[in-house]
C-alpha cells in the first residue's frame, strides 16, 4: 500500500514555532529546558561500566544514568546506523521515514526534533557524525561542525557550517571542542544539541593514550557463542563464516578491544561537556540524553555487526539526566525505542507532537502518570547490496517472546521464548506445544505492520 505523503516541514513548523498558538501558555525561555543528545555509533547495551563490564571504564556514561535514568530494555526499531539515527530525529519507523538504508539521504525538507525545536525558538546545532547522504546541510541545525559519511578518526576533514575544513588530531576530541565552543557561548534562549560520536564504529582506531587500554583482561565469552545454529536458519550459518563472522575473522578479538578502547575517548568527551554545563550553571536545566544508534555482536551466534534482530544487536544503551523529572538511580524496565526520543524532547519544550510521530513520549512512564508504554513492538531490516549475507527480516518482540520471519527467502521462520531462552538458543518456531503462541506472535506482527 502506497504511504501517505509525509505533511511538509513548513506546515509542522507553523504549529510548532509559538506554543500559544497549540493550547499550550507561552513559555518564557529560561523556563524551558535545553536538550543535549548525545550518540555513539554501534555501542552495545553493556559496554560501560555501568553495567558491570570487566575492563571498560566510563565513569562519565556511569553518571548520566547514576544521576537520572538507565533504560534497561531499550531497542532500535532497525539495527543499522542511518534508519535508526533517522528514527531518532523524527520519531518514526524507517518505513515511514524512507531511509531504509546506509546510502539515502535525509530530506532537507524533513520534520525532526531539530526543526520543531528551533522554529520553537531553540538555538540549535549539530556536531559530529550524521550518516544520513552526503548533503552538507543539517537540517533544523542552525551550527553545524560535522562530516561526511564514516569520516576519519585521525585528522578528518570536516564540514563546518556547510564548508570544508582540513584539522589535525583524534576525531572525538576534535569534535568536543567545537560541542564545547558552542555550549560555552552566551545566549538569551535555550539550546538543543545532537552530538554524534565516529566511536566505535570499524575499523576501530582508539585514541593514542589509549591504545593498551583493556589489554590484560580477559574479554567476556558469551553463552550464545556456543550456539551450534541448530534449528537457525541457513543464512546465519553462512553468515558466522562470512565478513560479519567470526569464523574465520582473525583480527576479531583485536577489533573487540579497539572497540572498546575508543569508547574511553567518548567518555572524557561527556565529562568534558558535563564539566562546562556545571560551570556555566547549566547542568540542571538541560535534558541530557545518551544512547548508541544500534547494537553489536561481540560473537553471540558466530557474529560479528548488526543488522539481525537477536537481541546484541537491538538493544542499546540509553539514559537520561532531567533532575526536574528524574529521581537519581531510576531504572525502568519497561521497553522503550529509539522512536520515543523526539515525542519526548517535543513533550518537554511544550511543542506539540505531530500526529506522524510514532513513537511515544518517556514523559508519562517517567513521572509516574502511566505504568507500561507498550507491549510490543516492529522491528524492519531491508537487505543491503554489500552485505548479502543477511536477509531482509521483520518481527515482533513482546517482553517475553520474540518471532522473526524472512519475506525474501525460504528458510526458516524463528521464535524464541526469552523468558526461558534469554541468548536465543532454541528456535521453537516448530515446536507443537508453542503453536499457539506463534499464532499470536504473527498476529501481531501483522497489526503492527498495518499501523506503520
Amino acid at each position: 500500500m502506497p504511504q501517505a505523503k509525509e505533511p511538509t516541514r513548513r506546515a509542522f513548523l507553523g504549529a510548532a514555532a509559538a506554543p500559544a498558538l497549540i493550547g499550550l501558555p507561552p513559555r518564557s525561555a529560561p523556563a524551558r529546558p535545553n536538550f543535549l543528545f548525545i550518540l555513539t555509533d554501534d555501542q552495545r547495551w553493556d559496554s560501560l561500566s555501568l553495567m558491570g563490564h570487566p575492563c571498560l571504564q566510563t565513569p562519565n556514561m556511569d553518571r548520566i544514568g547514576a544521576e537520572g535514568v538507565r533504560f534497561a530494555n531499550a531497542f532500535v526499531t532497525t539495527s543499522l546506523c542511518s534508519p535508526s539515527r533517522a528514527s531518532f530525529l523524527t520519531g518514526q519507523y524507517a518505513r515511514r521515514h524512507g531511509i531504509r538504508n546506509n546510502s539515502t539521504a535525509l530530506p532537507l525538507d524533513t520534520v525532526t526534533f531539530g526543526t520543531l525545536l528551533q522554529a520553537a525558538g531553540y538555538d540549535t546545532a549539530q556536531i559530529g557524525k550524521w550518516h544520513m547522504g552526503t548533503m552538507r546541510e543539517r537540517p533544523g541545525f542552525s551550527y553545524s561542525a560535522t562530516f561526511a559519511g564514516q569520516g576519519s578518526y585521525n585528522d578528518p576533514d570536516l564540514i563546518i557550517n556547510g564548508k570544508d575544513q582540513k584539522v589535525r588530531g583524534y576525531v572525538t576530541d576534535l569534535l568536543t571542542d567545537y560541542a564545547v565552543d558552542w555550549l560555552d557561548r552566551r545566549r538569551d534562549r535555550p539550546f538543543c544539541m545532537h552530538f554524534g560520536h565516529k566511536a566505535c564504529h570499524l575499523p576501530v582506531v582508539p585514541a593514542p593514550r589509549h591504545a593498551n587500554a583493556c589489554s590484560g583482561t580477559p574479554l567476556p565469552v558469551p553463552e550464545s557463542a556456543k550456539d551450534t545454529l541448530e534449528g537457525k536458519p541457513e543464512w546465519v550459518r553462512r553468515r558466522s563464516q562470512g565478513k560479519t563472522g567470526v569464523v574465520n575473522n582473525p583480527n576479531y578479538e583485536l577489533n573487540h578491544r579497539n572497540y572498546l578502547r575508543t569508547l574511553l575517548a567518548v567518555d572524557e568527551s561527556i565529562g568534558r561537556v558535563l564539566h562546562l554545563l556545571e560551570r556555566r550553571r547549566l547542568l540542571d536545566n538541560t535534558v541530557i540524553v545518551f544512547a548508541g544508534d544500534n547494537g553489536f555482536f561481540h560473537g553471540e551466534h558466530g557474529l560479528t555487526n548488526k543488522r539481525a534482530m537477536y537481541e546484541e544487536s537491538l538493544r542499546i544503551p540509553y539514559m537520561m539526566r532531567y533532575p526536574a523529572l528524574v529521581k537519581p538511580g531510576t531504572v525502568v524496565n519497561d521497553m522503550v525505542l529509539n522512536i520515543d526520543l523526539a515525542p519526548t524532547f517535543m513533550d518537554l519544550a511544550g511543542v506539540r507532537i505531530p500526529e506522524r510521530m510514532q513513537g511515544k513520549s518517556l514523559v508519562p512512564l517517567l513521572s509516574g502518570k502511566e505504568r507500561k508504554l507498550r507491549t510490543s513492538f516492529y522491528y524492519e531490516y531491508d537487505k543491503e547490496a554489500k552485505f548479502e549475507d543477511t536477509p531482509t527480516m521483520e518481527g515482533v518482540r513482546t517482553e517475553t517472546w520474540k518471532y522473526i520471519r524472512y519475506p525474501e527467502i525460504h528458510e526458516t521462520d524463528e521464535l524464541y521464548n526469552l523468558q526461558n531462552d534469554p541468548h536465543e538458543m532454541r528456535n521453537v518456531v516448530r515446536d507443537p506445544s508453542s503453536a499457539a503462541q506463534l499464532k499470536l506472535m504473527k498476529q501481531e506482527l501483522e497489526r503492527l505492520r498495518s499501523s506503520i
